[in-house]
Parts: C-alpha cells; sequence; structure tokens
C-alpha cells in the first residue's frame, strides 16, 4: 500500500467510525444533574428528556454531590451493562467499568467533568448518523509527514487546557515531542495514553478561516524500530465539531503553532 493509499484509508475509516452505534453522531443530549432527583423519560418536564417512543416517566437519577444511583418507577425496567434491574449505582464515565444504560436502543451513562456530574444520551436512530455530510481533508502532502523526538518529563508536569464550557481543566502532560518545519524547530507537550500513545492538541492559524476553531488532534505514529512521526494528514477535529453533546478540550496556549498546517481535516467555517 502506498503512503497515500494508507492515508486515505485512514480518513475512510475515521468517516465510517463517527457513524456506528452510539458513535459521537448518535448523540442527542447532555444534561448536568442538580443535587437530589433527576427524572428521566420523554416527557417533556423531565430533567433527562429522551425520544418520543420512550415511556413518559421511566425514573430518576439521584445525585448526593458525590455518587449517582438509578431507580425506575414502579413496572419499569432498564439495562445496566446488559442485566436488567430497577436500580443501580452508577459508575460515571471515566472509571474503568462505567455504567451504560439502556432502554431499547437509547443509551446513556453518567459523565464527571471535574466536579459536574451529567448524563450523557446516544439515540441510535438519529438522523445524523446516516445524514451528516462526509468529513473534508486537505489534499495529501508528504511534506507534512515529520519525524519527531520524544522527551519525557522527570516527571509529570501539570499544564492548564481549556474546554468547552470555558473554564480550564488541569492535565498532567508527561512529556514534549520535538519536531521540525521549514528549518525551524517546534516543541509540542503530549499527554501519554493508557497504551503508551503520544495525544497531541495543536491550533495553528488555519483554525481562524480553514480549520477548526479552537484547534486539533493528533495522534504520533510510532514505528516499530522505535522512531516516532507526527503525520498532520492524520490531524482530525475534536468531536463537537459533530455534536453539541461532547465535552471537548483543546490545546493548551504552549501548543500554538505559528505557520499553517493545511494538512489533515478540515472544517467548513461559513456554515457555522
Amino acid at each position: 500500500m502506498t503512503y497515500k493509499e494508507t492515508i486515505e484509508a485512514w480518513r475512510k475509516e475515521r468517516n465510517e467510525t463517527i457513524r456506528k452505534e452510539n458513535g459521537w453522531l448518535a448523540l442527542v443530549g447532555l444534561y448536568w444533574l442538580k443535587l437530589g432527583k433527576n427524572q428521566f423519560g420523554s416527557d417533556p418536564k423531565s430533567e433527562i428528556q429522551l425520544p418520543d417512543r420512550i415511556p413518559a416517566n421511566v425514573g430518576y437519577f439521584e445525585y448526593n454531590g458525590k455518587s449517582v444511583s438509578l431507580r425506575t418507577n414502579l413496572g419499569q425496567k432498564v439495562k445496566v451493562n446488559e442485566v436488567i434491574t430497577d436500580f443501580a449505582t452508577l459508575q460515571p464515565d471515566i472509571t474503568e467499568n462505567p455504567s451504560y444504560i439502556k432502554i431499547q436502543d437509547v443509551q446513556f451513562v453518567v459523565i464527571q467533568r471535574g466536579n459536574k456530574m451529567g448524563v450523557r444520551v446516544w439515540d441510535n436512530q438519529n438522523d445524523k448518523r446516516l445524514n451528516f455530510p462526509a468529513r473534508t481533508w486537505y489534499d495529501i502532502d508528504e511534506a507534512f509527514h515529520l519525524p519527531a523526538t520524544f522527551t519525557p518529563y522527570d516527571r509529570p508536569k501539570m499544564a492548564y487546557f481549556p474546554d468547552l464550557t470555558g473554564e480550564k481543566s488541569e492535565f498532567p502532560v508527561e512529556g514534549f515531542l520535538t519536531f521540525q518545519y521549514n528549518g525551524n524547530t517546534y516543541k509540542l507537550d503530549v499527554n501519554k495514553e493508557e497504551d503508551g500513545i503520544l495525544f497531541v492538541r495543536f491550533a495553528d492559524p488555519t483554525s481562524e478561516d480553514e480549520t477548526y476553531p479552537t484547534g486539533r488532534y493528533l495522534l504520533a505514529d510510532a514505528e516499530a524500530d522505535g522512531s516516532i512521526f507526527l503525520d498532520f494528514n492524520k490531524a482530525y477535529n475534536p468531536p463537537c465539531a459533530f455534536t453539541d453533546f461532547a465535552t471537548c478540550v483543546f490545546a493548551p496556549e504552549q501548543n500554538h503553532l505559528d505557520f499553517r498546517v493545511t494538512a489533515g481535516e478540515t472544517y467548513p467555517h461559513q456554515d457555522h
């Protein structure tokens, strides 16, 4: 497979992934929980609004400031991690085994963001799964396939990353990648995922007119021989580009590049 074919196959897979069951395009709601009882069902008065085909009043989530439990109304049942039940103490999405709740083909989960707890809802009958436009990309440019060097920090340093709510969240940064472009040396702070993958959030001047306004994401490519590449042809938009119900974290200030990265995924500014 040629380099161009490899990138085209990767892009095709990215386009299909967002359309899968319980993918980003199936999201239909994100509801932040208040203390006490939060009703869920298709009744418009419910704090957590579910699609019309779901019963009007299924039950409630109870939030005590620390944890969330679910209780259904008499005669109503839900599945929690595929087990039919009328009560459960729920594990949020940031834990090792989150509690996924299902009613028919609607799925939801408690999400924890800082001190806030919310409920994220997927509806696999959502029209956007079929009708959302195909993702758009710059032409593949091998000049943006760049060798890089990873340097770990002696200990992870804490850095501030802006998020969708306008707040800044602290995340540990395990090290940085250095690379050269047009004779200049650049440095990007990276987060090391549990599987060892180096995850980069970056921004560049194209975000003003051609790419996602708050920057893009990129996973470093690690070769079998230990060499590392930053392939900006694989730069992709955060989930917030596809749904209003994602909670994205964006590039820290130190990851704002001063040159136009005309590679990877684009974003139609005029439509938004």
